[in-house]
């Protein structure tokens, strides 16, 4: 087995792993006594492991109980993720006495490590076993940096691809809204822009596989990740949240806002197999009509611009073709799909699905400022966040005009960070820090640390002499602190 590595998405990568796995049976629902034979054939399927990359299997029951989590559930790849352990993200408790001394050591070595604070907190344990259990050094760590007691540096004074044959056959899935279809394509005449500019103007359509009802479509002029979530947003929100996707792998396809975006909603992201764009064939009928009907009404417009374009193409579509006999199903699109029954789950708000298109990633914080940069723009986190070191924030490369801070463990969204605002905070005002620091009440730390001591003591009572030659200094051994024999006549007789 390969080494599995900890961190903040392995709880997600499990979980879309899983939903891609159960994600046919819940976008066509198996008809009564067809389940088995279905878990079944998925368990002999072979996996990737999320992590190792191994090849894994799964059993029938396993992917059974994961389809009857994700079934009725509202947020089917939450509920396919690995539950968070409810003691995660807290500091394991540490007695009293105990934590009133790493408090106080705290505060008179502000410098220290957590590692060296660990191993004086040992020394004084052993010593003094009423203080309690002896805590392991991952527990002394979790519980100083949950108090925000941090490692104070002292500042300087100076400042050939192969493809393989395969027949073709048409398909159409069983439910509406369970697959659509997603595409651009380059329109035949070209726009005039406000800037003087002739652009040729590309059509973003989506279509429902089974009624293939239009579920939006609207003229662009560019071919970007952020226009295909900006009329995908839309298409969601007029009809709902299909069961799957299916699109080619263009780059704004690929990216990952649109990746983790359909991750996040329970959308199983299918892509064509190269060389086979017959896979969307039905989206290339579609176009024919765009450029055989609507397109040529508009030949004596001229010149024409973007608003006029998509104007015409919202009246178009909504007025003849969603209502038009359709040959291939022999009805019109929007009664088949008010007729078949469907597995459309209900649209999100605007603000979750703005929310959830966007990439995760992993910052660093600044110390001094509590700051963190993204794409060359430093944001500045909420004054209850400053001791966290690094954080989790979702972010949409094109808008960089706020990120969202989330939970690393459970995805939750806990604030929205502002770029920081240098002129607002050139106003001298200032909050209060309530820094550890030394007080009057804290005596100054005096005499040898415990750990030290404690080696000392450990050393001397092995009996061996220093492991040295004095020079410029009496001639002494550490078992003054053992016994109190010094061991000077033994030293002095050695030398001899």
């Amino acid at each position: 087995m390969g080494i599995i590595k900890r961190d903040a998405a392995l709880p997600r990568r499990w979980a879309r792993l899983r939903f891609s796995i159960i994600g046919p049976l819940l976008a066509a629902p198996p008809e009564h006594g067809e389940l088995s034979a279905l878990l079944e054939a998925l368990a002999a399927k072979p996996y990737e492991h999320p992590t190792t990359g191994e090849v894994i299997r799964f059993g029938a029951s396993t992917i059974e109980r994961w389809f009857y989590a994700a079934k009725d559930a509202a947020d089917p790849v939450a509920a396919l993720a690995r539950k968070v352990p409810s003691h995660a993200g807290r500091s394991m408790a540490m007695p009293a006495a105990m934590a009133a001394e790493l408090e106080a050591q705290y505060l008179a070595h502000p410098g220290w490590s957590f590692q060296l604070h660990h191993d004086n907190l040992v020394a004084l344990a052993r010593e003094r076993p009423a203080l309690g259990p002896i805590p392991s050094y991952t527990t002394t760590r979790r519980f100083m940096k949950h108090r925000g007691w941090l490692r104070h540096r002292k500042k300087r004074r100076l400042d050939a691809d192969t493809h393989e044959a395969r027949e073709t056959r048409s398909f159409e899935v069983a439910h509406v809204h369970a697959l659509w279809h997603l595409d651009f394509h380059d329109g035949s005449r070209k726009v005039l822009t406000a800037g003087g500019e002739w652009k040729t103007p590309k059509l973003l359509g989506v279509l429902d596989d089974r009624s293939r009802l239009c579920c939006h479509l609207q003229w662009y002029l560019d071919e970007t990740a952020e226009t295909l979530i900006h009329g995908l947003a839309q298409a969601i929100a007029k009809r709902g949240l299909p069961r799957g996707l299916l699109t080619d792998n263009g780059a704004a396809m690929v990216a990952g806002e649109t990746v983790e975006g359909l991750a996040r909603l329970g959308i199983v992201h299918h892509t064509t197999l190269p060389y086979t764009p017959e896979q969307n064939a039905k989206q290339e009928v579609f176009w024919a009509q765009v450029e055989g009907r609507l397109l040529p009404m508009l030949e004596g417009e001229a010149p024409l611009t973007l608003p006029l374009l998509n104007g015409a193409t919202q009246a178009w579509v909504e007025g003849e073709y969603q209502r038009r006999r359709h040959d291939a199903i022999g009805c019109a699109p929007i009664d088949r799909a008010l007729a078949d029954d469907s597995v459309v789950r209900p649209s999100p708000s605007s603000e979750d699905l703005r929310r959830a298109f966007r990439i995760q990633t992993t910052r660093a914080v600044r110390r001094s400022d509590a700051t963190f940069t993204v794409g060359a723009v430093r944001f500045e986190l909420p004054w209850r966040y400053r001791t966290l070191a690094r954080v989790s924030v979702r972010v949409a490369r094109w808008d960089l005009s706020a990120v969202d801070l989330v939970d690393p463990r459970s995805g939750n969204h806990l604030a929205v960070i502002l770029p920081l605002d240098k002129e607002q905070n050139a106003d001298g005002r200032r909050r209060v820090v309530a820094t550890a620091s030394p007080s009057s009440s804290v005596p100054a730390a005096t005499g040898i640390a415990p750990h030290l001591r404690r080696l000392m003591a450990d050393y001397a009572a092995t009996g061996l002499p220093p492991a040295y030659v004095p020079k410029h200094e009496p001639t002494t051994s550490l078992t003054d602190l053992g016994d109190g024999d010094d061991g000077s006549d033994d030293l002095d007789q050695d030398l001899r």
